[in-house]
């Protein structure tokens, strides 16, 4: 998995991550150690492009929601405690989409997977860069 971070200036501030590659058991934990980069360097807002992610696994679904947790204050959760972290999810969906973590250009199989799961309840998906940027 590559991952290249970019920003972009809307009404605030926006990280756009580019994940190409698979996001699995191997490298999701890449992608959280980049999320937590940005956000210790002051940039709340992510924008997840995921135009080039060719697959995703259920520890992939973790680094997701790790990072939505990252970006409201949490910390970094212990690795170990993966599985627990993907059954947390539907105490977390409960207040609709997350506000500071929003994805962009889902390929159909990583769209299928999300809806699947009911990511598409907590994540906000675009296929328009410049509209997801603005939507922060």
């Amino acid at each position: 998995m590559k991952i290249t971070v970019s920003q972009e200036q809307g009404r605030v501030a926006v990280s756009v991550l580019h994940v190409a590659g698979q996001l699995d058991g191997q490298t999701y934990q890449n992608l959280i150690s980049k999320a937590n980069e940005v956000i210790v360097g002051g940039v709340r807002d992510i924008l997840l492009d995921l135009s080039d992610m060719t697959y995703i696994s259920s520890a992939g679904l973790v680094a997701l929601h790790t990072i939505a947790l990252l970006t409201r204050g949490a910390t970094i959760p212990n690795p170990e405690h993966g599985w627990s972290m993907l059954k947390s999810m539907d105490r977390t969906r409960d207040g609709g989409f997350q506000k500071h973590v929003k994805l962009l250009n889902l390929q159909p199989e990583i769209k299928n997977v999300l809806e699947m799961v009911g990511f598409s309840e907590f994540f906000e998906v675009f296929t328009d860069k410049q509209k997801a940027v603005a939507s922060f």
